[in-house]
């Protein structure tokens, strides 16, 4: 099975269009190579995929005839993600959040000021 189609099967992607320019932005290995997206995958491969800045270590378990629920999809794969990757995102998103809640818009003018006067050298 291709590993676009693995990826979209097992729901790591909404489509395969989407798991194909994955591949060819290089953010898809198997054992350690850089795969496109005709690139085959067999049970016992190791895939490692980027995501929303995490990577995601995937064992292949076997291949799905087709796309298959989120329910089953662990019979298809092994997760061996370190849940630090995940920890990390959430740290990254409440310091973004921390300084300016989603929605208020583009900093202003005394944004940007006491930006400028924290980071600029003393004189």
């Amino acid at each position: 099975m291709r590993i676009d189609k693995y990826l979209w099967a097992t729901r790591y992607f909404k489509t395969r269009s989407m798991g194909s320019n994955a591949c060819k932005n290089g953010k898809i290995h198997i054992n350690d190579q850089i795969a496109k997206p005709s690139k085959e995958v067999y049970p016992g491969d190791r895939i490692r995929v980027r995501i929303d800045q995490i990577n995601y270590e995937i064992e292949v378990l076997d291949l799905p005839k087709s796309r298959v629920g989120a329910k089953l999809v662990d019979q298809y794969r092994k997760d061996h993600t370190p849940k630090e990757a995940f920890e990390h995102r959430e740290f990254a998103k409440l310091s973004q959040e921390y300084y300016r809640q989603k929605g208020e818009g583009r900093p202003t003018k005394k944004d940007r000021r006491s930006l400028e006067a924290y980071t600029s050298e003393p004189e």
